[in-house]
C-alpha cells in the first residue's frame, strides 16, 4: 500500500473527538479504484470504519442516501455514526472481516449457498421502489461507458478503433433492452464478492453486508446479477452462474427476454471494465488491475457467443485481433 494511502486525512483527530471516539487508534484498510480511502478505528472494545471521501473528487452524500435506504428496506449496510460533509469524512459501522470473496475461496463447498444468499439480496432489493434522487443507467450512460474501450483500451494495445461502427453495433443490441417491459430497479452497480461482508449472527438477507454502493442508479434488474456472477476479480463457475440465473428468474417470474438482457448487459459491462482497467493503469498508476484483463476477455468472449450479440461479435472480430485480447495481457511485462 502506498504511503499516501496509509496516512489518515487531515482533521481526523478533531473529527473523532467530535464523534466521541477521541484517542482511537486508526489503521489503514484497502482503498478502491476511486479517491476514497478507508481506515479501521478502534477505541477500547469499539470498532468502526473511517471513510475519507475528499471533496471535490468525492461526495459522501450518495453513500449516506443509499446506506440509509438499504437499512430502511431491511438489508444490511453500514450505519452512519458521524459525518462531516465539508471534509468528506464519515465514521461508519464496521461490518467485520469476513468477506464473501475469501469465505468462498476458503471453503468452496459453501459457494452455492453463499451465492444463493446474495441473489436473494437482489430479489429483496428489487421488490422495493428505488429511493428518490437516483439517476437512470440508460442508453446514454451505456454508450459513454463503452467509449472507455475506444478511448483507453485501444490506445493501450496500439489500436485505433472506429467509434461510429462501435456505436452502431452496440446500439443494435442495447436498444431492445431499453424497449423491453422489465421494471427498472435500484442498481448498486459495483455488486461483487469483494463488496459483500458476511455478518456473524445475522440470518437471511441480513447476513450479507453491502459496501461500495455510492454510485447506485436506477437500472435494469439484470445488471447487478451479472455483476456478481461475472466477477472481474473472481472466477465463478458456469454451473454456479447458470443455477443462480435460474434462481433469480424463477423467484421474480422473469421470461427469456431477461436472460437475453443478462448476456447483453454482461457484454456491455465487461467491455467497459476492459477500458476502465486500462485507465486505472495508464492514468492512475494502478498497474495491478492489468492482472484482471485476461479474465475480462474470457467473460466477454463467452458473452459474445450469444446469438443476440452477433453485431457486437462481428465488430470485435473485425477490429480487435486475437493477439490484442487476452494473450496481450497474459504476455504483458510491466
Amino acid at each position: 500500500m502506498p504511503l499516501s494511502e496509509m496516512i489518515p486525512p487531515i482533521g481526523t483527530d478533531d473529527f473523532l473527538r467530535e464523534s466521541g471516539w477521541a484517542g482511537a487508534q486508526v489503521t489503514p484498510l484497502a482503498g478502491d479504484a476511486s479517491f476514497r480511502r478507508y481506515f479501521r478505528v478502534a477505541c477500547g472494545d469499539k470498532h468502526a470504519v473511517l471513510m475519507d471521501a475528499p471533496p471535490p473528487h468525492e461526495d459522501p452524500r450518495p453513500f449516506i442516501l443509499m446506506a440509509e435506504y438499504l437499512t430502511r428496506i431491511g438489508l444490511s449496510a453500514p450505519r452512519i455514526i458521524h459525518r462531516d460533509l465539508d471534509a468528506g469524512l464519515l465514521l461508519i459501522e464496521d461490518l467485520g472481516d469476513d468477506r464473501m470473496r475469501e469465505a468462498v475461496d476458503a471453503d468452496i463447498a459453501r459457494e452455492s449457498a453463499i451465492y444463493s444468499g446474495v441473489v436473494d439480496v437482489l430479489i429483496e432489493l428489487h421488490r422495493h421502489a428505488p429511493p428518490t434522487g437516483l439517476r437512470p443507467h440508460d442508453m446514454a450512460n451505456w454508450r459513454d461507458e463503452l467509449d472507455l474501450f475506444i478511448d483507453w483500451y485501444g490506445p493501450t494495445v496500439g489500436l485505433s478503433l472506429d467509434r461510429a461502427s462501435f456505436h452502431g453495433a452496440w446500439g443494435a443490441v442495447l436498444s431492445p433492452i431499453m424497449e423491453d417491459s422489465q421494471p427498472w430497479v435500484t442498481e448498486l452497480r459495483d455488486f461483487h464478492a469483494e463488496n459483500v461482508m458476511l455478518i456473524a449472527g445475522a440470518a437471511g438477507v441480513q447476513h450479507f453486508g453491502l459496501l461500495d454502493f455510492q454510485d447506485a442508479r436506477i437500472g435494469h434488474p439484470a445488471y447487478d446479477l451479472v455483476s456478481m456472477l461475472e466477477d472481474a476479480r473472481r472466477d465463478v463457475t458456469p454451473v454456479i452462474e447458470k443455477a443462480m440465473l435460474a434462481h433469480y428468474m424463477a423467484a421474480t417470474d422473469r421470461d427469456s427476454g431477461f436472460e437475453d438482457a443478462y448476456w447483453t448487459l454482461g457484454a456491455q459491462r465487461n467491455t467497459r471494465i476492459l477500458g476502465v482497467f486500462c485507465r486505472l493503469w495508464r492514468r492512475d498508476g494502478k498497474a495491478h488491475y492489468t492482472s484482471f484483463q485476461a479474465r475480462m476477455w474470457g467473460l466477454l468472449e463467452r458473452n459474445l457467443e450469444q446469438p443476440g450479440l452477433a453485431p457486437v461479435r462481428a465488430w470485435f472480430d473485425t477490429n480487435v485481433p486475437q493477439d490484442k485480447r487476452a494473450p496481450y495481457w497474459i504476455d504483458l511485462v510491466i
